[in-house]
């Protein structure tokens, strides 16, 4: 059995070390070096084109993250990308809901207990009491709840706050408040104070928070985007925090990355930028994930994570 690597920043040594550990039964290569040669697996984030056009001779895909955008990305440009019988499989988890959850809870807590204001008046030398926000009224929305954001929305719920959570299909969790599709949205979006987005990027979903749907929010009301850069419209975040329609934002996730240095973002002080770090692919628990899905592959037991094409996740 072979499974065949790439990471775009070229350090494999790792990955394979994980590798001949955890799947001592495989031959890790990289891409680079079997180009042309047949392999069972393939162990990516955002490949080439090249490595996936016509790859008849792979079982399986396995994407390192949650978000398969950047491979679903190939196959619309290239319909040949990669053939259609050969699944793509997302990592379920593998550490990183609790990094997401921890992210998503402080930008939450620093926004709700006023934080970025006192460091406001601290920086202008003023001793000022701010009258508190009341978590009753402090209602959060989860754009988004499959695996990680469940646990984003229940780890919130936990702090008392009145939670709800949309997606594109009906779901449960328990302590919050479901709502789906389309007709759903409204009453999602009615009055929330912070809206948290981890949808999956998709063409449905791209441009979603766009001037409409923040002028639904609650007036003064926080953004936090950890889930992909093209969900937001950027100059209509820009201009709703410029009006006070939203108080501020955190955004972890931009359309172009590195955001470019003359982007309008950087001379906002009420938008708080993160570097794509709000939940980091732990390489052991990934190895340990993949591989026990190869097995089961191999024993012909099906396995989670199996993305839906037509979906999109």
């Amino acid at each position: 059995m072979k499974v065949q690597l790439y990471v775009p920043d070229g350090r494999y040594d790792p990955w394979i070390e994980g590798f001949a550990e955890a799947l001592p039964e495989a031959e890790c290569v990289t891409w680079e070096q079997s180009q042309g040669q047949p392999v069972d697996y393939a162990v990516v984030w955002r490949p080439p084109v090249e490595m996936l056009r016509g790859r008849t001779d792979l079982k399986a895909v396995f994407n390192l993250g949650a978000g398969v955008d950047g491979i679903l990305q190939l196959r619309d440009a290239d319909p040949e990308a990669l053939p259609a019988s050969v699944p793509i499989v997302r990592l379920d988890d593998a550490g990183m809901g609790a990094q997401m959850v921890e992210y998503v809870t402080h930008a939450v807590l620093r926004y709700f207990r006023r934080m970025d204001e006192f460091a406001a008046q601290q920086r202008a030398g003023t001793w000022k009491f701010l009258k508190p926000n009341r978590r009753a009224d402090f209602t959060i929305g989860v754009m988004g709840i499959g695996t990680l954001g469940a646990q984003i929305a229940r780890a919130l719920a936990s702090f008392g706050f009145p939670v709800r959570g949309w997606s594109r299909s009906a779901r449960s969790v328990e302590g919050v408040e479901c709502h789906a599709g389309e007709q759903g949205q409204a009453a999602f979006l009615d009055g929330l104070r912070v809206l948290v987005n981890v949808l999956p990027l998709t063409p449905e979903t791209e441009n979603i928070i766009d001037g409409g749907l923040l002028a639904r929010l609650a007036k003064g009301a926080y953004l936090i985007n950890v889930a992909r850069g093209p969900h937001v419209v950027d100059e209509d975040l820009l201009a709703a925090v410029q009006q006070g329609q939203i108080a501020g934002a955190t955004l972890d996730v931009f359309r172009k990355e590195p955001l470019p240095a003359d982007h309008p973002f950087w001379q906002e002080p009420r938008i708080t930028i993160t570097p794509h770090i709000a939940a980091l692919t732990l390489r052991e628990d990934s190895i340990a994930q993949i591989a026990d899905k190869i097995r089961a592959l191999q024993a012909g037991r099906p396995i989670a994570g199996v993305v839906d094409l037509q979906r999109g996740y």
